[in-house]
């Protein structure tokens, strides 16, 4: 499947936010890449159609229910992950931004629960990653965000 200018051969790569949009989109290409791709995300049956696609074009892929946001699912993710596709080399944290509406109209839960997907979330995420690539000399991390975190847009809290 690899037919692009660089080789992931050899490496897992885990995407979150994988069953539709960016994610799937990261997930297809570092599968063409050569990557064993782990699609994470809360929608299992977009997961597994992503997945379907990806191997049904020779790459190797693997669907895992995950909420960013659920220490409890994150951790068993990356259990299985790794029983099933050996240690995770490229984290792709990639989540959805905060729901539409205008801030004015949120409450405090609100903000914590947008500040928990797209910023605390990821940073765990890294956390728990990062020393074991560092040790194994190689690893990549990719943070896909809103363009909202430099220019505000009105219908977004």
């Amino acid at each position: 499947m690899n037919d692009t200018l660089f080789s992931l051969s050899g490496h897992t790569a885990m995407v979150t936010g994988a069953s539709s949009g960016l994610g799937r989109t990261f997930a297809s290409v570092l599968a063409a890449a050569g990557a064993s791709v782990v699609l994470t995300g809360r929608r299992m049956e977009l997961l597994e159609q992503a997945c379907a696609e990806i191997t049904s074009q020779g790459g190797e892929a693997m669907a895992v229910n995950m909420d960013v946001t659920d220490e409890k699912t994150v951790t068993q993710s990356f259990d299985e992950a790794e029983r099933n596709c050996g240690c995770i080399d490229i984290l792709v944290n990639n989540a959805g931004g905060p729901p539409p509406g205008m801030w004015s109209d949120w409450d405090r839960e609100d903000f914590i629960k947008a500040l928990d997907a797209n910023m605390l979330a990821p940073i765990a995420m890294i956390k728990a990653l990062v020393p074991a690539m560092m040790d194994r000399g190689w690893g990549r991390v990719v943070n896909i965000t809103s363009q909202s975190v430099r220019a505000p847009i009105g219908v977004l809290g």
